[in-house]
């Protein structure tokens, strides 16, 4: 069961929230010495031999990973100011008592006091979760079995499978009923089957969790033991059934549509017809199944499985995702293999932040207009819409040279780069949350009653025209996404702040860092995946036989790159995992740069504190990705994450890239040297 919040659309860029200090970003000079601070950088390393730890090595070394943080790096820096202004509003929210009934200010509050109340929420228990479990208890067979996933899924809980409402990726007018794989304890079916030791150990920990959760539950120690090797084993038969991370980036793979009969003799014992009207669902007669092989499995476990079994695997998840918001003993439990084990964190962050993630994930835009009430500057959202139309510029320009490419292709690749929709700052339009009721005294009720909401919200608009207007990100998040539905570049008014955007940055900085982050979303459109939909967001194939070959074949030398980097122990970079993420940093950055060499500081070559423009250009990008982090997130991170290791993403791409030889004047000897002809060149 996942609660569900809403669903971030595309590919994201980042995982921070940056400060509050909010910027419009100009052509100054000298204004940026900060993120500059030679005192930040290792000048004993040598640039070519590791320009991620010549950038940052001497922050690196005065800046340990805190204990309630797995990894620690500018991102988080940034994060812990954000944190404070938007701490500041919470508290400003919760202090006033009497907010009248359906405000900003009343949803807020009452949601940070209740999340904040701790005593009240050892006082109830399980209390809250009660009726829930009566209705599991009462369960006689598959169908009343179904049925209560089905009320489940209503109520904003995902358990067993996924379960959402989405454009037809074929069809984006049209919004249509999407399931997916789900059900599992661990993150990803990798956990259940690999066996490096690293794993292995999770693993293992993982079949020691389930028993302490079960007794903490009300389980004696033998039941528990026993129905732990139940709940995995069933766990197991999922993951088997389920796609490995790769395969899950295929879009064509995951496009099954099914008609409602279809589906019925594709998986016996689940009557789709029962299931959709349980979900509410009405008038409709075609689904897509993402995993047509994981719902073959679960009619097989249906069939195979004891009734008695589902009862405890369901109250058991209902437990461990709600754990959070039980008292401390759940959620502690659930810290020490999720949080320690699982990625190596020492302590949990302090309530405070941790109710603040669970209001922006919940009514993020209610805290979201707030937020750019305060400290989003509107002279931001046009200097920043200015550079997004230079890099498009550019990036029209790169199409157009491009020798590895058709003419036929190149026209529909500019048209679709044209058709970008961009989403600057926060939404045209708020979400309206008047169906939403948070009440004063109740966290779990109001944690379940936005995730109801999200469904609700969610469930309308089938048989509506696709609401392009929606955002998959709150503002104050420091992010950012491309959306090929929509074919959409998305910066919320989080990210357009120091240090990717700041009026005070000459343009070598600023394009080095906002600059790679719109060109790296651009790309997005044009990586593995999103080359695979037109300008209109459809899932299609626009290009040549003989332009698609030459492009996997360019992608695939980025591929190599990374799969033969050995991160720690034994475990290499997934190459194939992160592709989309390794081709947008690359193209990005390309961008960027030729953007930047457009300006008067790109054309010129002065100096400031003793860099030229071209060194503070790769600098600026360099220790935007500075991070320590630990083992244990860097392991689970290779197994589940698109996105590449923080020094990977800094050192790999820039050695594709005769600029930065030159303004750094790397020689064949130095470690990240790269013949030319080995060099990755896409976009």
């Amino acid at each position: 069961m996942k609660l569900k919040y809403a669903v971030l659309a595309g590919a994201a860029l980042l995982g921070g929230i940056t400060s509050c200090k909010q910027g419009a970003g100009g052509g100054n000079s000298g204004g940026f010495k900060n993120l500059l601070d030679r005192a930040n950088m290792d000048t004993t390393v040598k640039p070519g031999n590791n320009f991620f730890l010549y950038s940052g090595g001497g922050w690196l070394k005065t800046n340990p990973i805190p204990k309630s943080e797995t990894r620690w790096g500018s991102f988080n820096e940034l994060n812990e100011n954000n944190n404070k202004a938007l701490h500041t509003l919470l508290d400003s929210a919760a202090g006033v008592k009497n907010a009248p009934a359906g405000t900003a200010m009343q949803k807020i509050g009452d949601f940070y006091r209740t999340g904040m109340d701790s005593a009240t929420i050892e006082k109830v228990g399980l209390e809250p979760l009660h009726a829930v479990f009566t209705r599991i208890d009462n369960l006689r067979d598959t169908t009343s079995l179904i049925e209560e996933i089905a009320f489940e899924h209503t109520e904003g809980m995902d358990l067993l499978f996924g379960f959402g409402i989405s454009p037809d990726d074929k069809n984006v007018s049209k919004e249509i009923c999407q399931f997916a794989q789900g059900g599992l304890g661990m993150p990803s079916r990798e956990y259940y089957f690999d066996n490096d030791e690293r794993t292995a150990k999770v693993r293992n920990a993982y079949k020691l969790y389930i028993p302490k959760m079960l007794k903490l539950m009300g389980d004696d120690s033998i039941t528990a033991v026993k129905d732990a090797a139940d709940i995995y084993a069933l766990e197991e038969m999922l993951a088997k059934a389920s796609m490995t991370r790769v395969e899950m980036r295929d879009p064509n793979k995951q496009y099954n549509k099914y008609s409602v009969a279809a589906l019925n003799k594709l998986t016996p014992r689940l009557n789709w017809g029962k299931l959709l009207t349980d979900l509410k669902v009405k008038d409709q007669d075609t689904v897509i199944l993402n995993q047509p092989e994981f719902y073959k499995v679960i009619a097989v476990a249906l069939k195979t499985t004891p009734v008695a079994t589902w009862k405890k695997y369901l109250k058991y998840h209902v437990v461990n995702d709600m754990a959070p918001f039980l008292p401390s003993a759940f959620d502690r439990t659930r810290f020490e293999f999720y949080g320690t084990t699982l990625r190596g964190q020492e302590e949990q962050k302090p309530r405070w932040k941790r109710v603040l993630q669970v209001i922006d994930r919940s009514i993020g835009e209610v805290l979201g207009q707030l937020y750019v009430d305060k400290y989003f500057k509107p002279t931001a959202k046009q200097r920043m819409l200015e550079l997004v139309n230079n890099l498009q510029a550019t990036y029209s320009e790169r199409i157009t040279h491009l020798d590895w490419m058709s003419d036929v292709t190149k026209k529909r690749a500019q048209e679709k780069l044209n058709a970008f929709m961009k989403k600057i700052g926060y939404p045209d339009h708020w979400k309206d949350y008047g169906a939403l009721t948070i009440v004063g005294n109740d966290y779990v009720k109001n944690v379940m009653a936005s995730a109801k909401w999200q469904y609700n919200f969610d469930l309308n608009k089938l048989g509506r025209p696709v609401e392009r207007s929606e955002w998959g990100m709150t503002p104050p998040t420091v992010n950012a996404y491309y959306n090929p539905a929509f074919n959409e570049i998305v910066f919320p008014a989080g990210i357009l702040q120091y240090p990717f955007f700041d009026e005070a940055a000459d343009d070598a900085v600023n394009y080095g860092g906002i600059g790679c982050v719109i060109g790296h979303e651009m790309t997005h459109g044009f990586d593995d995946q999103g080359r695979l939909y037109n300008a209109e967001g459809n899932l299609s194939n626009w290009w040549t036989s003989e332009d698609s070959a030459n492009f996997v074949k360019k992608a695939d030398i980025v591929v190599d790159q990374f799969n033969k980097i050995v991160v720690i122990d034994t475990l290499h970079a997934n190459g194939s995992l992160t592709e989309g993420e390794n081709l947008a940093d690359l193209g990005g950055i390309n961008i960027a740069y030729e953007a930047f060499k457009k300006t008067k500081q790109g054309k010129g070559n002065e100096k400031i504190d003793g860099f030229t423009p071209d060194q503070r250009f790769f600098l600026s990008w360099a220790q935007v990705w500075r991070a320590n982090t630990r083992p244990e997130e860097l392991a689970s991170r290779l197994k589940t994450d698109p996105h590449s290791p923080s020094s990977l993403r800094c050192n790999v791409p820039i050695s594709n890239m005769e600029a930065w030889y030159k303004a750094f004047d790397i020689k064949p000897t130095d470690s990240l040297y790269r013949p030319e002809a080995q060099r990755a060149r896409v976009w």
